[in-house]
């Protein structure tokens, strides 16, 4: 009985087409884009043409392109969803990535469907009514832990759904789907791909007593995610597609931190092979890259494997949400107009248009942008020192002086490498020149078994150096150039030595090269959608609440089908007016500040003293509650919608007319 191979996908983002194709030409085995509209990044929008183009490129490789349909929709959006489903469909996509429940109401393209993040999976009962009605791969929440993720694959049949896992990147510190304060603050929903990011600011934190656990903290400002250390791991419980994070994100960032994770899933295949649980790519060919991938050179606050491997008391970037960067140097001297410093390691180099940063006395991050950089004349030769003259005046710099400790966030060597040429990607052919009666004839087997032949007539005329010629044959016929394939062998089917033109051996091979590269395009097939359970299998649940983002009818229809009871509308339909959480999240304000009272247990003189109780965030006039619910170890934000966000919804209603799912008459604009 022959083993079953596990595919690994790695995913990645892409803003646009160009960092798409990028991300494929470095390893990446699938890319999630925004299409024209409902991709729940507002601003990161692509045309239909450009989806093609991606699509076409990466199709090439075997590799596929996701495109993010997962915003909620109103009732007046369903029509145009359905369109650009279609759309895309036609234009190459190979999945639909989506939160809205409506949508499989609705007439879609038969196209693969993966359940978003934004679905809020954490439970094993959730994840098997996702994969029943018709979900082939399901994001799972970020804060599932080792053995939550592989009690979810249990559960799953494997031939029908697969887990995909974020692996690196900013962290939303809610459950996702879960997060309300920027609609309830700013008519800005997360839900509709336009958050305000109301977790970066900095808060106050106040004890019912009133007094300051926390002065102007990033309390809710979660470290970037990275489970570098963990895919084996991760491999091991069940997921197979590796997600990183980053539709915001610039090319330098895809390209270094796609190519990092392609490595590292490369070595744990190659340490697989021979094992009894072999694993493989999910596309076509091997990646090489001109520079060494480091994640620590893209902006990050600091990483955080969240809680893959239990609670840890270090998640939160509370100091700032900024790029901190890696420690380079201290500050020898402090001038009118330009900085002194001496360097840790001895051979680093600063350019000009690197930026510095260093925390002030008050621990907020403060940024050096290096206008000019020269190494400092007359010192020690062991000494590394510079002297840096800034882009912005030394005067506005707080707290600048000798001995402050100095990091590099933005490193100018490492920007111009990645703004250049930084990958090659090519699949592996056997390559067979034979003579046939009027010539000869170029096969080409690729390693996804794709053939193709291409034949020129020629008259056969002996080599008069044998060895010579055949070698001189050999590299012409091994130079695959500027296309996607490179050489795994070379064969000679000849009678003797011919002697073969190079003009000759160019064109059989470009001839057959354009051959094999049609006869993948003509043999890709896209993935399957998968059939929902007949009949109807129940939701978890017979009441939902404003939690399940219920924003248009047909998401309605879709739940009550599936045997709810009880169906509340999206907190976006604006019916929640008074108190509720804002935000639900596994991350802890208590714990964080060692005042969680399971912390407090067995130790003699606290156990007993804290309790519970609720804070408060205070942001300038915002003021939101802390409330903890101890037995899931979750915290809820709970406050309560604008009365301006109320109006303002009521005159927009007046301008434009809006349809979506009510349990009650909407309010007027008074």
């Amino acid at each position: 009985m022959s083993l079953q191979y596990h595919q690994l996908e790695l995913l990645a983002p892409a803003r646009d087409a160009d960092i798409g194709i990028e991300a494929i030409n470095h390893g990446a085995d699938a890319v999630y884009i925004g299409g024209p509209a409902f991709g729940a990044r507002a601003s990161a929008g692509n045309s239909v043409r450009d989806i093609e183009r991606l699509a076409r490129h990466a199709h090439r490789f075997g590799a596929r392109i996701f495109v993010t349909h997962n915003t909620i929709l109103r009732d007046d959006e369903l029509e145009d969803a359905r369109r650009m489903a279609w759309d895309v469909y036609h234009a190459g996509a190979d999945v639909l990535i989506i939160q809205d429940m409506g949508l499989l109401e609705i007439e879609l393209p038969p196209i693969q469907l993966h359940a978003s993040t934004q679905t809020d999976i954490r439970t094993v009962e959730k994840a098997k009514f996702l994969q029943d009605v018709g979900f082939s791969q399901i994001v799972l929440a970020r804060e599932l832990t080792l053995e939550q993720i592989r009690e979810i694959h249990g559960a799953l049949d494997a031939e029908r759904c697969q887990l995909e896992f974020f692996v690196h990147g900013a962290l939303c510190v809610a459950y996702s789907g879960q997060c309300y304060i920027s609609h309830a603050h700013t008519g800005r929903s997360a839900n509709r791909g336009d958050c305000s990011q109301a977790c970066r600011l900095p808060y106050h934190v106040v004890d019912s007593q009133g007094r300051f656990v926390a002065h102007d903290k990033h309390v809710l400002s979660m470290k970037d995610n990275n489970q570098s250390a963990n895919l084996a791991a991760l491999v091991d419980a069940g997921v197979r597609s590796f997600k990183i994070e980053g539709r915001y994100k610039d090319m330098g960032y895809v390209k270094n931190i796609t190519a990092h994770y392609r490595k590292l899933l490369d070595e744990l295949i190659e340490s697989r092979e021979g094992s009894d649980f072999p694993l493989a790519r999910a596309s076509s060919g091997r990646t090489s890259f001109t520079f060494t991938p480091d994640p620590n050179q893209n902006f990050n606050r600091e990483f955080t494997d969240y809680f893959v491997n239990g609670r840890r008391d270090d998640i939160g970037a509370f100091d700032s949400p900024k790029n901190p960067g890696q420690a380079i140097g201290w500050v020898t001297a402090v001038a009118a107009e330009a900085i002194e410093l001496e360097l840790d390691d001895a051979q680093a180099v600063l350019h000009n248009g690197d930026g510095l940063c260093y925390f002030d006395l008050q621990q907020e991050l403060v940024g050096v942008a290096i206008n000019r950089a020269e190494r400092a004349a007359g010192a020690p030769a062991a000494a590394n020192r510079w002297r840096v003259f800034p882009k912005d005046p030394i005067a506005g710099m707080r707290d600048l002086r000798k001995g402050t400790r100095l990091n590099r966030n933005r490193d100018m060597d490492w920007v111009r490498t990645l703004e250049k040429k930084s990958s090659d990607r090519r699949i592996g052919v056997w390559a067979t020149l034979a003579e046939t009666a009027e010539g000869f004839g170029l096969h080409l087997t690729d390693e996804d078994g794709f053939t193709a032949t291409a034949g020129a007539a020629c008259e056969k005329q002996p080599s008069r150096d044998a060895a010579r010629g055949e070698a001189a044959l050999r590299e012409h016929l091994g130079r695959f150039g500027a296309t996607i394939f490179e050489p795994l062998e070379v064969r000679l089917q000849l009678a003797q030595p011919w002697f073969v033109p190079a003009s000759l051996v160019n064109q059989l091979r470009r001839d057959a090269v354009a051959a094999l590269e049609e006869a993948r395009r003509s043999g890709y097939r896209r993935p399957q959608r998968a059939r929902a359970v007949e009949p109807p299998v129940p939701y978890p649940e017979d009441t939902l609440s404003y939690l399940a983002n219920v924003f248009n009818h047909k998401a309605r229809d879709f739940y009550a089908k599936h045997g709810v009871q009880v169906i509340a509308a999206a907190y976006e339909s604006q019916e929640e007016e008074g108190e509720v959480s804002l935000m639900i999240t596994k991350h802890c304000v208590r714990w964080s500040m060692s005042l969680c009272p399971k912390q407090a247990k067995g130790v003699v003189g606290v156990k007993g003293t804290i309790r519970a109780e609720p804070l408060q965030l205070i942001n300038g006039s915002e003021k939101l509650t802390l409330r903890f619910d101890c037995k899931p170890c979750e915290m809820h934000v709970v406050g309560k919608m604008k009365k301006s966000v109320l109006q303002q919804r009521a005159r927009e209603a007046l301008e434009v007319p809006m349809q979506f799912y009510r349990t009650r008459p909407a309010r007027s604009a008074a």
